[in-house]
């Protein structure tokens, strides 16, 4: 029975580290080249439409724009914030259902590898992934990523293609109205446009302007930068 068990988990170690070998290389290999794909792009029902752009060709207030509606301790963090995950798991236990709680990095890992929905395991393995995508990419990168593959309507990956969608232009010649519209969608961009946003949500891009205006045009610089 102990040769059995010595058998069983070191054929699960030796499966294991080959694996998390494997998603180090891939990792690494993503730091430099775009992806050319995502899980949430193969998922999709409905046809993709996405452009790279780098985050050096972007206007600075575009990334700004979604670290002030998303995770404006993005710059600050590790990859998760504890604060904001303790205060989901108490939401939990109060009956109000697993909130999201993901920071930028934890979104990126998650529209990269993940799935959608909302349970333990997926929200462990988003937490693990997005320490590594910190360790191996850095935040610039996390980043720029996160702004060319998040979904910003039905089948609209990332702030080139949502551009061009929604006002007809190069992500590239964003005024900072139009980065705090974009940037509204995230939470639930298959139901939001930003050329029809309802009263709720016209507060809420005025609400991200402000933070924009707050946090300060040179609060991403340090990153930016790198």
């Amino acid at each position: 029975m102990t040769d059995r068990k010595r058998g069983f988990f070191g054929w699960t170690w030796f499966v294991m580290w080959r694996f998390l070998l494997l998603l180090a290389l891939l990792l690494l290999l993503l730091r430099f080249v775009p992806p050319p794909t995502t899980s949430f792009m193969l998922q999709s029902d409905y046809p993709v439409s996405q452009h790279w752009v780098s985050i050096d060709e972007l206007p600075a207030h575009m990334p700004l724009a979604v670290v002030a509606a998303e995770d404006q301790l993005f710059p600050e963090h590790f990859g998760v914030d504890i604060n904001s995950i303790t205060k989901a798991l108490n939401q939990y236990d109060g009956g109000e259902g697993l909130r999201g709680a993901s920071t930028i990095t934890q979104q990126t890992a998650k529209n990269l590898l993940l799935w959608p929905g909302r349970n333990f395991v997926r929200k462990g393995l988003e937490a693990m992934l997005a320490v590594s995508l910190e360790a191996i990419w850095g935040k610039k990168r996390i980043l720029e990523v996160y702004l060319n593959v998040a979904e910003f309507g039905k089948g609209i990956y990332g702030v080139e293609a949502a551009s061009q969608h929604y006002f007809n232009k190069s992500a590239r010649y964003l005024s900072n109205n139009e980065a705090a519209r974009l940037a509204v969608l995230l939470p639930s961009p298959r139901n939001r446009n930003p050329n029809n946003l309802t009263p709720y949500l016209r507060q809420r891009v005025a609400w991200g302007e402000k933070q924009m205006r707050q946090l300060g045009s040179g609060y991403l610089k340090p990153i930016l930068t790198n």
